[in-house]
């Protein structure tokens, strides 16, 4: 199993804890949806990976507003699956 095989699982349960403390419009929840979506790309898993990113540009719109430099983050690796 190779590093990036190993994080997956670590990500992805710090989303879930995330989502479980915070609620799921939490920033903290964008971001660690986001860092799951890096390893998904990373892994090849593109179409996760997109609605992951997807999740994130959303959740950091409505919580901290269109022009806050995360939801510029969350468009940015957005725009890397588009491309």
């Amino acid at each position: 199993m190779g590093k990036l095989e190993e994080a997956l699982p670590l990500c992805e349960r710090a989303l879930a804890i995330f989502e479980e403390s915070s609620g799921e419009d939490h920033p903290e929840v964008a971001l660690a949806a986001n860092n799951v979506g890096m390893l998904k790309k990373q892994l090849g898993h593109l179409d996760e990976a997109l609605t992951l990113y997807q999740r994130a540009l959303a959740i950091n719109t409505r919580a901290l507003g269109p022009d806050h430099p995360n939801v510029a983050l969350s468009m940015n690796n957005l725009g890397t699956i588009l491309k």
